[in-house]
């Protein structure tokens, strides 16, 4: 699984843009937190070329980039949690999920209802 690096805030413009056209994946990690790492591993485990044409997936480090997650809470209007996933499309966050909520096929399947 290839991640695209969510390191500057101005990246959020971009992904409002992506979104246009194929939904967006956030990946909010805490690498400080075993439960948040558990929850990475569940989804590249089951990360497939469907997963890639269903969604382009974004990671966050929160340790190293809160001033992003916050602005990730403000924009998409999404209380911060962590670990969580976030799917956009359109512009709007139209699911989120977090601890042992995250499961990739549920996600793809949103993915797939928005697309």
């Amino acid at each position: 699984m290839k991640w695209n690096e969510l390191q500057d805030v101005a990246q959020l413009e971009q992904i409002v843009k992506e979104s246009e056209n194929k939904p967006v994946l956030i990946f909010k990690h805490s690498t400080r937190c075993s439960i948040s790492a558990s929850a990475l591993n569940r989804v590249e485990r089951v990360w497939s070329e469907q997963s890639e044409a269903s969604v382009k997936p974004y990671y966050l480090d929160l340790i190293s980039h809160r001033d992003i997650s916050n602005a990730i809470e403000a924009k998409f209007n999404v209380e911060h949690q962590s670990p969580q996933v976030l799917l956009i499309s359109k512009g709007k966050s139209v699911f989120d999920t977090s601890h042992s909520d995250i499961n990739l096929p549920e996600i793809i399947s949103q993915a797939q209802f928005v697309s």
